[in-house]
């Protein structure tokens, strides 16, 4: 938000000056609470130990102690304590129906109003509205969502109309790089079957 609200006044036509009391939140030595901690949730958690970030983690099952160890994670077995001492909150988990809604009215109650909420996994996982709710009456300090539901929003969608929260096209993976990697991906699983072989990177390994 930070970087997107200086990005406006940088290039504003009506900027005569930068204000001295225009001020972010850091990131570093601040609480980060992981929520899905797979492949993609343990890739933050190893760049957040890089700013010195306290690292809480929620999963449905716990990683092993050296895992944890080696990116300085405590895992909190209830959500509810991960909401409730987190200074930034990422969603990171798979879109089922356990997880449709995960976070909704009472689950942005626990958070402090400091808070920022952060989703790079599904719009659904979050319930909008409620989001929507929790961003005007500031019981959150922040959002940012690479995702929605719908995907674009509505154009006249009220998330749209706030001033403290970013939303980005679902651009987590797009890279020219990414993209190269998954479609090698792809085809190496593609040709393990042919072959009878074992696949690579079974999503439901037997």
């Amino acid at each position: 938000l930070y970087l997107h609200s200086g990005c406006q006044i940088a290039v504003s036509p009506d900027t005569k000056y930068f204000a001295v009391d225009w001020l972010g939140v850091e990131v570093t030595r601040a609480t980060l609470g992981i929520i899905g901690m797979g492949s993609i949730g343990y890739k933050v958690a190893q760049r957040a130990r890089a700013f010195d970030m306290r690292i809480l983690y929620h999963n449905r099952n716990r990683r092993r102690k050296e895992e944890e160890q080696a990116v300085g994670a405590h895992y909190c077995e209830k959500m509810e304590d991960l909401l409730q001492q987190s200074d930034f909150v990422m969603l990171v988990v798979n879109l089922t129906p356990e997880t449709h809604k995960l976070i909704g009215k009472k689950e942005l109650g626990l958070m402090k109003r400091t808070t920022t909420l952060i989703n790079i996994s599904r719009g659904a996982v979050i319930d909008q509205d409620a989001l929507v709710e929790a961003l005007q009456n500031k019981v959150i300090r922040a959002a940012a969502l690479d995702v929605t539901y719908p995907e674009p929003l509505p154009r006249d969608h009220p998330l749209l109309k706030l001033n403290n929260i970013i939303i980005t096209p679902h651009i987590g993976t797009a890279t020219v790089q990414a993209i190269r990697m998954m479609a090698e991906e792809a085809i190496a699983n593609m040709l393990a079957v042919l072959n009878g072989q074992p696949i690579p990177s079974e999503v439901f390994p037997k």
